[in-house]
């Protein structure tokens, strides 16, 4: 599958009450929370999603009052990370 592209029409954008240099990083955070919250994103691909830290997206989930997920995929994600982690 290839990358994705969303369009949003200009009216829409300029409605957002968002400074303009920050409307992609909010939107990704947003779409990540979203697909999180619904179990349609790991922890892990959400965070990447939303291209922050595990702890910088771990804290935004916080600040939103969102329960962290765990399961099987979250495990195996956080086994191999810690694994990586020994590497360095």
């Amino acid at each position: 599958m290839s990358d994705i592209v969303i369009e949003i029409p200009s009216d829409i954008a300029m409605a957002l009450k968002i400074p303009d240099r920050e409307v992609v990083p909010v939107l990704r955070q947003e779409l990540a929370i979203q697909l999180y919250t619904q179990q349609l994103l790991s922890f892990g691909k959400a965070r990447q999603l939303a291209q922050l830290s595990k702890w910088e997206f771990a804290e935004l989930l916080g600040r939103r009052g969102i329960i962290r997920h765990y399961d099987d995929q979250s495990l195996q994600e956080d086994m191999e990370f810690a694994y990586e982690r020994r590497g360095k």
